[in-house]
């Protein structure tokens, strides 16, 4: 093993301080500060809350079947900076946008640009230049880079309602658009992506030795009842998520009175405390199996929304904030390691691919479908429990999983628990 110098050491922390700085920015200050945004469309254009939320899942829906694998094509060809550079300013210059505009045609625009910046700058990208980077302190990295989304997501409904307050909705998210390019861009411009080059040259000659059996592993793969299962508990929980989280604002501010400062810290609880629900569930997971976990993830985010209902009282909601954050924190974090405890890291690039963009299909219409039913009820009544119910579905099928690992081709041999535990943590 090569030892560890002072350079080596500078490009780990530039390449996690690079994944830190644009998950910071594409998903935690456009992901979650999009939203915040809603409720002065609503008022401002007399859009309904379908309309509002319809942006998010129209675009998902085309970009993400559409460019997420071509994405995906892009970085094992080229590497993942180019491709992070172009979805920073993409995420950052579709706020902006947003910003601008009026007419629901340059709406649904910016909306396709900013999902084409969270695919080109958000996981995908980042995943694989830590990849390239980390081997043995995979793990750790990930672990630091993924903090970045919850720490962007805390400060942005702050920074939201203190730009709104000051000048306005329209300026407000197009500084949030400034602020993502000048924190992402300059540290994704200067990162080196130096294995990129040496692994290519190996890269030709191991696929073709590899493709029969990597074929016969897809196959086996989508045969499986255990992928089924996890594919559709992930979909459930992701939208009931989704759909929360892209009406919090909303249902603060529209329909509980809320004002603008009070939602933002109730906003901002939520991704705080999904900061230690991050840390929380990666120790369980450590430590139990990975199912019971994923288990008491699905279960929290089913019982929160029930407090949402339950009264407007400010103690109330901080406690969905609290219980519904710990739930967040795990959610998507659990998703890889269950599916690598269940098939095995060596596919676990494909099983992630498919169910990420079953995710993403889940994860946009649910919100739609919320804000349909509260217009045409006039309640968030029917939109939460609809919610609860998809959440309690998903917490069924992974309490149907098997905790063993599933062989999907002739080659594979059943591992001990130390040793799956062993690849899993190196991812």
């Amino acid at each position: 093993m090569a030892p560890v110098t002072a350079t080596s050491r500078a490009r780990d922390v530039q390449v996690t301080a690079t994944a830190f700085a644009a998950l910071f920015s594409v998903v935690g200050l456009a992901l979650y500060g999009l939203p915040l945004y809603y409720d002065f469309m609503v008022r401002e254009f007399g859009w309904s809350r379908t309309m509002v939320t319809s942006g998010n899942a129209l675009s998902k829906l085309v970009v993400g079947p559409l460019f997420g694998f071509g994405a995906g094509w892009i970085v094992d060809r080229f590497g993942p900076r180019r491709l992070m550079l172009a979805g920073i300013l993409m995420a950052g210059g579709a706020l902006i946008g947003l910003g601008a505009m009026s007419a629901v045609s340059a709406f649904y625009l910016f909306y396709f640009v900013n999902a084409l910046g969270y695919v080109c700058g958000g996981p995908l990208p980042n995943q694989v230049l830590l990849s390239r980077r980390f081997d043995k302190g995979r793990g750790k990295a990930m672990g630091i880079a993924y903090l970045g989304i919850g720490f962007g997501g805390a400060i942005v409904p702050l920074l939201s309602a203190a730009l709104t307050s000051r000048f306005g909705w329209r300026t407000s998210l197009a500084l949030v658009g400034v602020a993502i390019v000048v924190i992402a861009f300059p540290l994704a411009y200067f990162v080196r992506d130096e294995r990129a080059a040496a692994e290519g040259s190996n890269a030709a000659g191991a696929d073709r030795g590899r493709a029969p059996q990597d074929n016969a592993a897809v196959g086996a793969l989508l045969t499986a009842p255990a992928f089924y299962l996890l594919a559709i508990g992930s979909m459930a929980s992701i939208a009931a998520v989704g759909g929360t989280n892209q009406h919090l604002k909303l249902f603060l501010s529209l329909d509980r009175g809320y004002a603008q400062g009070e939602a933002a810290r109730i906003i901002s609880l939520v991704l705080t405390v999904s900061i230690a629900g991050r840390l929380l569930m990666g120790w369980l997971a450590d430590r139990v199996p990975v199912k019971y976990v994923m288990l008491l993830i699905y279960l929290l985010v089913a019982g929160s929304v029930p407090l949402l209902l339950a009264g407007s009282s400010r103690s109330t909601m901080y406690l969905f904030a609290v219980v519904f954050g710990l739930g967040l924190g795990g959610e998507y974090m659990i998703i890889p390691l269950m599916a690598g405890q269940l098939f095995g890291v060596d596919v676990l690039g494909r099983v992630m691919g498919i169910v990420l963009t079953a995710d993403g299909v889940a994860e946009a219409t649910a919100p739609m479908l919320v804000g349909y039913l509260r217009d045409q009820s006039g309640a968030y009544t029917s939109g939460f429990l609809t919610l609860v119910a998809t959440a309690a579905a998903g917490a069924i099928a992974i309490a149907l999983l098997p905790q063993r690992r599933i062989p999907l081709c002739a080659s594979s041999r059943p591992k001990s628990s130390s040793a799956v535990r062993a690849e899993i943590s190196s991812r």
